[in-house]
């Protein structure tokens, strides 16, 4: 179900330090506005040479309305005089919040978070047509292939999102979210 879906309108702005806080920031946001179990999620490139950068400011990184073209000149020049390999990785946290606990304990979501992550290395120049954001230029070695150089089913094999979300449906299974954490 989709905030649509549920008449929730609101857009709650991402002003945290990680993807965690962000990711919680959205959940227990969007939990109360629906008194609905809420998923949300943020994440981003994390670039070793560039001390972790773009991080959280990955879709903000050459500023305001800046397209992935953009993005990833910017990226490019800042790594341009720092040694190779320039390893990095997709980072995605998914936190989960639950209503049910919140009405137990007065108030107080119960939130859990879910932590994905692919690693690779920037490549100098784009490859390839699939996806979107950094996947030209994020490179993983053992596929050797870039990430829009892969199919969309390679690509949900392997993905950061795909493994924060895969954590995160193995923990609903179980019903692990609703236990105080």
């Amino acid at each position: 179900m989709s905030l649509d879906g549920v008449g929730v309108e609101e857009e709650v702005e991402e002003t945290g330090a990680t993807f965690e806080e962000n990711a919680v920031l959205k959940a227990t946001a969007y939990c109360r506005l629906s008194s609905l179990m809420t998923l949300a999620d943020d994440s981003g490139l994390e670039v070793d040479a560039l001390e972790g950068e773009p991080g959280v400011h990955s879709a903000r990184y050459a500023g305001e309305g800046a397209g992935d073209d953009e993005r990833i000149a910017l990226l490019l020049r800042n790594l341009r005089d720092r040694p190779k390999p320039w390893t990095a990785r997709f980072r995605c946290v998914v936190a989960v919040a639950s209503p049910r606990l919140a009405r137990k304990y007065g108030g107080a979501e119960s939130v859990r978070t879910f932590d994905g992550w692919c690693e690779g290395e920037i490549v100098g120049e784009p490859r390839g047509d699939n996806g979107f954001g950094y996947d030209p230029v994020f490179f993983i070695p053992e596929l050797g292939k870039t990430m829009a150089e892969l199919t969309v089913e390679e690509k949900n094999g392997i993905s950061h999102r795909s493994a924060a979300a895969g954590l995160a449906s193995e923990a609903l299974r179980r019903g692990a979210v609703d236990e105080v954490s």
